[in-house]
């Protein structure tokens, strides 16, 4: 065989070499591609989920303190009524209530009831006066029941 020849075969091999192994470059190159994509999604879809969950949770602590804000209202408006037992602290506790009925939940609401009931009462006996004060405490801790399941 002549220069040219072995010139030819050696530059052929060596131009189907770089196509080949420019070829295998490029699939590795793809599938790294791949992954990365594949990882920046599941990437991004952990930080989705994270910070979901954190939003939930505020809302949860938000919609809970909420709650415990009327709560409270009921039981300061009660105490109010007792005290002094004018108009304005009677419109004050039954909206207190109607408040506690529309957080609810359903216990709360009934205690409540029950508890309003008793403080309204005018010139209560002593044994009335008991009575308000077993239905506060019930109220209390249909209270603590409720946040504790939250």
């Amino acid at each position: 065989m002549s220069e040219w020849g072995i010139a030819l075969i050696a530059a052929g091999s060596a131009i189907a070499c770089s196509i080949k192994t420019g070829w295998f470059a490029w699939k590795a190159g793809h599938r790294q591609a791949a992954a990365a994509e594949a990882a920046g999604h599941a990437q991004a879809n952990a930080l989705i989920t994270t910070v979901q969950a954190t939003l939930d949770e505020q809302r949860r602590a938000r919609a809970a303190e909420w709650r415990r804000q009327v709560y409270l209202e009921l039981l300061d408006a009660a105490q109010c009524c007792q005290v002094e037992a004018t108009t304005e602290a009677g419109s004050r506790l039954l909206r207190a209530e109607s408040m506690v009925e529309l957080v609810g939940p359903a216990p709360i609401a009934s205690a409540a009831d029950a508890y309003i009931q008793l403080v309204l009462v005018q010139n209560p006996s002593d044994q009335e006066k008991d009575d308000a004060e077993w239905a506060r405490r019930a109220y209390i801790e249909a209270v603590h029941q409720a946040l504790n399941e939250t």
